[in-house]
């Protein structure tokens, strides 16, 4: 039996995502969070297979939890859920430890396979979006300015973009305050942005945030 955490803060995605599974006779869901705090209470005594997780969440960072639970759970097989089908979002999850991403749209289609190839050990990413990975690796083009961030860099900026103050971000990435305001300045310096409003207008018009 393939044991699965599906960690969403929508009630009705969680609830259509249990139904789903709940068809399969090979399948069950354990356990149901809407964000961070709840996954560690239920992973300090319980365990699971297979985590769905969702990469944008109100008060958590899906990206920071994928780090977390790869550092303190790499037993388990996380497949990254998002509202975005662009490669780019893709190829970060991987790099993090994902072992799977699946865009929201073709969730309801691809579920259930996505879940048993990453439990089998194998990578899951939608046919649409291996082929744009595909016209990626052999296009000879020069990188965006968000695409030139570290993972850690690319959360900070994602967060700012949402609104998150300095002091927020420091809890969400459990980050200093120092190393919070240094990444800021990297990010400045590498997208040559000279503000937040900026980061939130850019985030917005390369639909980087919801």
């Amino acid at each position: 039996m393939i044991k699965i955490l599906i960690v969403d803060d929508h009630f009705l995605i969680r609830e259509g995502f249990k139904k789903i599974i709940g068809q399969e006779v090979d399948m069950s869901v354990v356990a149901s969070c809407q964000n961070a705090a709840e996954v560690m209470s239920f992973l300090s005594s319980g365990e699971c297979d297979v985590a769905v997780l969702d990469i944008d969440m109100p008060e958590t960072d899906g990206m920071a939890l994928l780090q977390t639970l790869r550092a303190q759970k790499p037993e388990i097989k996380i497949l990254m859920l998002s509202i975005y089908s662009e490669a780019f979002f893709a190829i970060r999850a991987l790099q993090s430890g994902a072992s799977g991403y699946l865009t929201k749209k073709s969730a309801a289609e691809e579920l259930v396979q996505a879940i048993r190839e990453v439990y089998q050990g194998r990578k899951h990413i939608s046919p649409g979006l291996a082929q744009k990975l595909a016209l990626q690796a052999a296009m000879d083009t020069t990188k965006a300015p968000h695409e030139k961030l570290s993972n850690r860099e690319f959360q900070v900026f994602r967060l700012i973009a949402a609104g998150k103050t300095l002091q927020e971000i420091t809890k969400i990435l459990s980050l200093s305050l120092s190393s919070v305001n240094t990444h800021r300045r990297r990010i400045m310096e590498k997208m040559d942005l000279k503000s937040n409003a900026e980061i939130i207008h850019y985030a917005l018009k390369n639909r980087l945030i919801e």
